[in-house]
């Protein structure tokens, strides 16, 4: 079994925020024909779904983002999951706005959910893929105003274009493994490209013939 879990925070107060891209992610997944209706357990809302011999679970925790991991840590403990078969879905401000990422394992980078997932499993070692939601502006109050803010007018398309594409790396970690998942999902790294020699002009005096200087001669 893989689970699929989106962070975010429960209610219609935070419904279309930029904290909630997670449980977007996993609102489109759950649209599938073959994917049952969300339940409680868990400590979270979920919802199963069994297709090609994929039997894939979608989890929504309730316990508001700070105390995600307490639903995550009863999941795993209960269907004694290897944390590789967990995949965290969450937004990241210090992502570009609509911009995908996602990696095997690493820190939480400041992500309050994620950190509390780290604390209830005592590890960094799961798979997570994060949505760029964009970093706060100078007209914001700061990062909780914007992240418990809803996206503007002009950023909708972005994430509303963000979102599917979210759900189809899921399933394709869920299908193939992390490995293709990252290739396609995030691209090729820009710091792993080869870098492209440059040929520069000799400086004036590198064709210079060195002069000796005399032994008496002052430095």
């Amino acid at each position: 079994m893989k689970v699929i879990v989106g962070l975010g925070n429960p209610g219609p107060k935070y419904r279309g925020t930029r904290h909630n891209v997670g449980f977007d992610v996993v609102d489109y997944l759950a649209q599938g024909p073959a994917v049952s209706a969300f339940r409680s357990r868990f400590q979270a809302q979920i919802a199963e779904s069994t297709e090609d011999g994929l039997q894939l679970l979608l989890v929504k925790p309730e316990t508001f983002m700070n105390l995600s991991g307490r639903s995550v840590r009863e999941l795993v403990d209960f269907y004694k999951l290897p944390l590789d078969d967990v995949l965290v879905v969450c937004d990241d401000i210090n992502l570009p706005l609509g911009k995908l990422r996602m990696r095997a394992n690493g820190s939480h980078g400041g992500h309050n959910g994620l950190r509390n997932i780290q604390e209830q499993l005592g590890t960094v070692e799961y798979p997570r893929l994060r949505i760029g939601v964009d970093a706060p502006t100078l007209i914001d109050d700061g990062a909780i105003d914007h992240v418990l803010g809803r996206f503007r007018p002009n950023e909708k398309d972005a994430i509303a274009d963000a979102i599917p594409k979210a759900a189809i790396s899921a399933l394709l970690w869920a299908r193939e493994g992390i490995g293709r998942a990252m290739n396609r999902t995030n691209g090729p790294d820009e710091s792993e490209k080869p870098k492209k020699k440059i040929d520069r002009p000799p400086k004036e005096d590198e064709n210079k013939p060195e002069v000796k200087k005399n032994p008496t001669q002052n430095e």
